[in-house]
């Protein structure tokens, strides 16, 4: 089979890239991009990938690539993809597909008129007990959803404090826009995603601007934000993240509410790990099932991608999907800043 080259750029986040796309039979990581030298060469002697770059330019000028994985910070998930599809390559790019939905609609165009791939790291999906829930669902096991809650809560856990995560210019939010996406994004892939149609938020910035007064460092993002999110079929969800706040452990948690059965997914005391259940009722009797994540689904995002490039099949996580949250993360932020709801077109 063909061997796909690869190129990541951004190696915080982007190191999982690397190792993943590597590690696939199909794919090789063949250059690097960071402005950290230092990274650059550890993850680069560590892979043992020769071209390593620090000016995206550089990598367009110097390679023939099949897929280059974005792990910038947001500000740069548009005009890196766009260089991409304008040099023939497809994308593959960290969450949130971008600052917002309109840099979202471009990169799509883009993709479109390049005739490339644009898929979005919605990296919960692919946990195996997530997979095994997308598969009850789809059997009809807890039938029509109604109600439904996503939530990933942190004590204290801003990544990189003082660093880009907490600029809006170059995140476009906090938390909500970091950790939610996360959530929000499981939650409406195991209700198929429905049509949104209102919803109404609000945020707070209180613990983050102390720290940040504190530390004399840049803090123009929120630290937690909660909406309600209304679809066009009569369901609802509740979506909810933050980078701190006075709780017990970190909490990461989706139920979903059907009118069969219900589900639920939460990390097992405050790990990355999780458990995942069906609830159900049978000849009069309560069923509490433990759904295991077997091996039937991908390793990861990355391995998907690679599959359906060689394998010429649809990928999931696409970039419609990505624009769907980027435009309900968009609402969000709107309605929490003008305390009103906010409709979607």
């Amino acid at each position: 089979m063909k061997q796909l080259k690869c190129a990541v750029i951004g190696l915080g986040m982007g190191r999982h890239h690397v190792k993943a796309f590597h590690d696939h039979p199909n794919s090789t990581v063949v250059a690097l991009v960071d402005l950290d030298e230092k990274r650059l060469q550890d993850i680069g002697d560590q892979h043992e990938i020769p071209n390593r770059y620090q000016s995206v330019d550089e990598l367009f000028a110097g390679e023939q690539l099949d897929i280059v994985s974005i792990a910038t910070p947001n500000s740069l998930h548009k005009p890196i993809a766009l260089q991409a599809f304008e040099h023939g390559a497809h994308v593959f790019c960290e969450k949130p597909v971008a600052l917002n939905a309109q840099e979202a609609e471009e990169m799509i165009a883009a993709a479109k008129k390049a005739d490339r791939r644009l898929m979005i790291n919605f990296s919960y999906r692919f946990n195996p007990t997530s997979w095994a829930l997308k598969q009850q669902v789809e059997s009809g096991a807890i039938g029509d959803v109604y109600a439904g809650r996503s939530r990933w809560l942190r004590r204290d856990g801003m990544p990189g404090f003082g660093g880009w995560f907490g600029k809006k210019s170059l995140a476009g939010g906090g938390p909500l826009i970091d950790l939610g996406v996360h959530r929000l994004d499981l939650a409406l892939w195991l209700m198929e995603y429905p049509k949104p149609n209102y919803v109404l938020a609000t945020s707070s910035n209180v613990l983050g601007k102390q720290k940040a007064d504190a530390a004399q460092k840049e803090f123009d993002v929120e630290d937690f934000a909660s909406a309600q999110i209304t679809f066009e079929n009569g369901a609802s969800l509740q979506i909810e993240a933050s980078w701190m706040g006075h709780i017990k452990e970190e909490t990461m948690e989706t139920t979903l509410l059907g009118n069969k059965g219900g589900l639920s997914q939460n990390n097992i005391d405050g790990t990355y790990d999780f458990r995942s259940f069906l609830y159900t009722d049978s000849h009069g009797s309560k069923l509490d099932i433990e759904i295991k994540g077997g091996t039937q689904g991908p390793l990861s995002g990355m391995h998907h991608f690679v599959d359906c490039i060689i394998e010429d099949r649809p990928h999931t996580a696409t970039a419609a999907e990505g624009l769907l949250v980027m435009k309900l993360l968009d609402a969000i932020y709107l309605s929490a800043a003008s305390g009103e709801p906010v409709k979607l077109n």
